[in-house]
């Protein structure tokens, strides 16, 4: 059984997971307003990733005997004025889920719920990989500047994303 702090503070996850699937989607359809389908496309992954970490810890939630209580999903931005401020606005997103993840995992020690700690172990792993793919791409946006031509490279490579959820099973 989880303690209602842990509950409450998976269910806030679910919905950080799920916001940041809107905000992955909102990136994607800004691209593809810009005719950057690469682009696009890699935001959409990125969205049914976070979709399948916010389900990941629904799960966890059902699994453990507690009520996962879904709350607003906040607006998210539609506009950016560049692929990399995209981007860079990606990657600090990461950023701020690492830090939520990472006081998840202070709770559960804190609550010595060593199951939820243990859940968490795979989060803290994933935002290692999420902060890396988006600043990579970051970094690449920054050397090209406004290159058209390296910016249409890029959106070649991005497009070859696709989503596997077979990465995603617990």
């Amino acid at each position: 059984m989880l303690s209602e702090k842990i509950l409450e503070a998976l269910n806030e996850q679910i919905n950080a997971e799920f916001y940041s699937a809107y905000l992955y989607l909102a990136m994607s359809a800004y691209f593809e307003a810009k005719n950057l389908k690469g682009f696009a496309n890699w935001m959409r992954v990125q969205a049914q990733e976070e979709t399948t970490h916010a389900m990941r810890i629904y799960d966890y939630v059902v699994e453990r005997g507690g009520r996962v209580k879904l709350m607003v999903i906040e607006q998210p931005p539609a506009e950016w004025s560049s692929p990399l401020e995209a981007f860079e606005a990606a990657y600090n997103h990461e950023v701020k889920i690492t830090g939520m993840i990472n006081k998840l995992v202070n709770l559960a020690m804190e609550e010595k719920d060593h199951a939820t700690y243990n859940m968490l172990q795979w989060f803290v792993a994933e935002q290692v990989e999420e902060e890396a793919s988006t600043d990579e791409i970051v970094q690449k946006l920054k050397m090209l500047g406004k290159d058209s031509r390296g910016i249409l490279m890029i959106d070649r490579e991005l497009a070859q994303r696709v989503f596997s959820p077979a990465e995603e099973v617990k």
